[in-house]
């Protein structure tokens, strides 16, 4: 396998996947919004494609996938909304939620799975949450998105394992990204990630190398990646 397509790309998980699969040896297609942080990203990496689309954008997207030969899918956009009583949430975070976060990944695997299956081979990730496997308080909608996505590739798995298709879902807890920049100061993102006690992104991205490089008859179906010490309850990726 030698090209990977990775959405969300700009910072955090996607970022550090990208960075990791380039110096693996990959080309590796980056998609996010940001033109900026996507040239920032490509900054003295040549095997790094950037691509400016928002993943909400299905035209877009299908006008941009259509020409791409895709060996591994890693769909990893997502959002989290204003944490909050779920009976006080906007319909348009949670419309937003839903869309990022599930929908779009769900149609992207769609427009790749047909040419992988056409060559008997492929890789698609999803980055879900520990948020989907255990219930905390003030994020029921993203749980929901996230446990709907441990869902599909679950039986996506079902569905593609005949034709040589490995599909894996990432789950991690806390790890020390841009998620909550939108929804939380600066002191309070700063006390959630004190201590240097959060996973960090380049740890997932060598997770992901590393199974990548294993042997074709061999499918990761899971991985969870955690703090080593404990963390309060709203700490999911």
């Amino acid at each position: 396998m030698t090209t990977a397509l990775i959405t969300g790309a700009t910072s955090g998980i996607g970022r550090a996947m990208a960075v990791a699969l380039s110096d693996a040896g990959y080309d590796v297609y980056a998609l996010g919004r940001s033109k900026s942080a996507l040239e920032d990203l490509r900054a003295g990496r040549p095997k790094i494609t950037p691509i400016a689309v928002d993943v909400t954008d299905r035209d877009g997207i299908e006008a941009v996938v259509s020409d791409l030969h895709v060996d591994v899918l890693i769909n990893n956009a997502g959002i989290m909304p204003p944490l909050g009583n779920f009976a006080d949430m906007k319909i348009a975070d949670i419309d937003a939620t839903l869309e990022v976060n599930l929908s779009a990944a769900i149609l992207l695997t769609r427009l790749i799975v047909p040419q992988m299956r056409d060559r008997g081979a492929g890789h698609i990730l999803f980055t879900g949450s520990s948020a989907a496997h255990t219930a905390f308080p003030n994020i029921a909608v993203y749980s929901a998105a996230k446990a709907a996505i441990s869902g599909f590739a679950a039986s996506l798995r079902t569905d593609l394992s005949q034709y040589g298709i490995r599909v894996t879902e990432i789950v991690p807890g806390r790890v020390e990204t841009q998620l909550y920049k939108d929804i939380l100061g600066a002191e309070a993102r700063a006390a959630m990630y004190a201590g240097n006690i959060a996973v960090q992104p380049e740890d997932v991205a060598k997770m992901v190398v590393a199974l990548l490089d294993l042997p074709a008859w061999s499918d990761v179906t899971r991985f969870d990646i955690m703090p080593t010490r404990p963390t309060t309850p709203s700490g999911s990726k």
